[in-house]
């Protein structure tokens, strides 16, 4: 007996309705850990096809489409799913795990939509959920970093349905397959993409709103919306041009805010920009190696990303403090050893070092660039991995476990974050090892058959050169790279500044409403009293000494029948004699 698989996203979101019901604290622990489990249970007995088709008007829903594409994301978010619960397990506020699920679930539904439709409706859910893990942060910077967050993705929803029914109504189907990058639709459908993917300049709404998020919850952001923006965009747009110079620049552009950042966590979300810049352009580049290795780089950099921002938060958790100036010269390397060696796992990583799994993804998309005779492109996304190991690498570690403070250092109890964080902090620095030690377990998962060795001599030999030649500098140039206490401006401010025009706009509009209402208001009342009274009114005005009677008595001011009628019958006589008479 055969039993008819649940959408793995539906899944996530019934468990976050469950966890509501639940009273028991372990019992709430529990489900958040199986939901994950069950869920990937669920994807391994799906083969490829369609799976949950609907009419819908003249119209097809297909809430599930299974191919080797779809499947990569689909692995890595459930994997990561479970690694960011055991992270956040010991957080009290269910709320959390609710949105955190609810968030899974309809990255997961994006990933599986057939039709545009279903994609657009688990893309705006996605919006509206994650927002909560920045909000529980409860600070007055993560309320307005949320809103802001949310403002831009609904933005981005509504450029993405325009979209969608500009081309649905030119072509007359729904379908979610490759779309041909040629009218106003699909212009506006890439514009909704790209900035989920925080292409620059589109990219503000990331550092700002997840290194407010919570500890625990800037965790689960990162693995989700920007790879989800990737795997539309392979689906979608492979091999558009634009992709490839967008992704290249996005590479070098969040390497340069980087370097100068103070905040940890915000130095960790503009690599989140440079890391989805090589996803890009390896859709751009549009080749079967280019797809390949923009998979696998998504695949490795929700591992290694998640570790990095598990080790950031950790530090933030124990020491209240995320800002590389408040934390140098307090020797947190004596007091937080094992988060540091995991933290260095995910450097490591991220930079490309051999052994770890940064390195099979990155340099096949190098690769690929090279194979498709793109000499700039490589040479920038080589420049783009030293800067990586530059600044993540060796600049914060440096100053947040090591460094020499600029002042007396100010002693900071700490010690290491609880079992479950670094439990979950293992386990991913394990996964982060194990697939760049055996990269067959990612290349045999990809879309296309992968015939790239990164272990080749040249491969290795040209990623250790770039490797020392980044430690030499740093060596020589670290005084130089003491990051100062400020906070760097990105093209969030022309929002910014914008959000005051278009404020003192409106405040202008609301005080000329209010003068018009008070002038109107003055003459409805004028021609109120004018109508109850209109000879004493009238002599008010002209005599200004004569004083103006507020309450009309109409016994006192009305005149005799017999005037009105005699008037009435003069008038009457006058027309008769004039006009009946001739």
């Amino acid at each position: 007996m055969t039993i008819d698989p649940i959408h793995p996203g539906i899944i996530f979101i019934l468990g976050a309705i469950l966890l509501q019901f639940l009273k028991f604290r372990t019992l709430k622990q529990l489900l958040v850990l199986i939901i994950p489990a069950v869920a990937f249970g669920m994807l391994l007995q799906m083969p490829e096809g369609s799976y949950w088709t609907y009419d819908f008007l003249t119209y097809k829903l297909v809430l599930g489409r299974v191919d080797r594409l779809s499947m990569v994301f689909g692995y890595i978010f459930i994997i990561i799913a479970f690694l960011g619960m055991v992270y956040a397990i010991h957080i009290k506020e269910s709320g959390q795990h609710v949105a955190a699920l609810i968030y899974i679930g309809a990255t997961l539904g994006v990933t599986f939509a057939g039709d545009l439709f279903t994609l657009f409706v688990f893309w705006e859910l996605m919006a509206i959920s994650s927002v909560f893990l920045v909000w529980y942060s409860k600070t007055d910077r993560a309320l307005k970093a949320g809103f802001r967050y949310l403002m831009v993705h609904l933005f981005g929803g509504c450029v993405l349905l325009a979209g969608i029914i500009i081309y649905v109504s030119e072509t007359g189907s729904t379908s979610f397959t490759q779309i041909e990058f040629n009218g106003l639709g699909p212009v506006l459908i890439l514009v909704g993409f790209i900035l989920n993917a925080a292409v620059p300049p589109l990219n503000a709404w990331l550092p700002d709103a997840y290194p407010e998020g919570t500890v625990t919850g800037s965790v689960i952001m990162t693995a989700f919306t920007t790879k989800s923006a990737v795997y539309v965009l392979a689906r979608a747009f492979p091999g558009v041009e634009l992709l490839v110079w967008l992704g290249a620049i996005m590479a070098l552009y969040g390497i340069v805010f980087a370097i100068i950042e103070n905040d940890i966590r915000r130095l960790l979300a503009y690599h989140i920009i440079s890391q989805v810049g090589y996803m890009v352009c390896g859709v751009g580049i549009g080749t079967e190696m280019a797809i390949n290795g923009a998979t696998a780089h998504a695949f490795c950099h929700i591992l290694y990303k998640a570790l990095l921002f598990m080790g950031a938060g950790a530090v933030l958790y124990v020491t209240g403090r995320s800002k590389v100036t408040d934390l140098e010269g307090r020797g947190l390397y004596k007091k937080m050893p094992i988060t540091l060696i995991l933290y260095m796992i995910g450097a490591f990583s991220i930079s490309g070092v051999p052994l770890f799994n940064g390195f099979i993804s990155k340099s096949m998309i190098g690769a690929a660039a090279g194979a498709d005779h793109r000499p700039i492109i490589e040479i920038m996304l080589h420049l783009a991995s030293v800067g990586t190991f530059l600044s993540v690498g060796l600049k914060l570690p440096w100053g947040t476990w090591f460094g020499k403070s600029k002042g007396p250092a100010e002693q900071i109890e700490a010690k290491e974050p609880p079992f479950n964080m670094i439990l979950a902090m293992s386990l991913t620095g394990f996964l982060c090892i194990l697939t760049g030690c055996m990269p067959s377990l990612i290349y045999n998962i990809l879309p296309f058959p992968v015939h790239f060795h990164p272990y080749a001599g040249y491969h290795v030999i040209g990623m250790c050169q770039l490797i020392l030649l980044t430690g030499l500098v740093f060596y020589l140039v670290v005084n130089k790279l003491t990051p100062h206490a400020t906070r760097s401006l990105d093209t969030d401010w022309f929002y910014r500044k914008g959000a005051d025009l278009v404020m003192k706009f409106c405040y202008g509009i609301s005080d000329f409403r209010t003068y018009i209402q008070g002038k109107t208001t003055k003459l409805i009342d004028g021609l109120i009293k004018l109508s109850e009274n209109p000879g004493y009114y009238s002599r008010s005005i002209i005599n200004k000494n004569e004083k103006k009677l507020d309450v009309f008595d109409p016994d006192f001011y009305r005149q005799p029948v017999g005037i009105g009628v005699m008037i009435s019958l003069v008038i009457f006589s006058l027309y008769c004699i004039i006009f009946l008479s001739k």
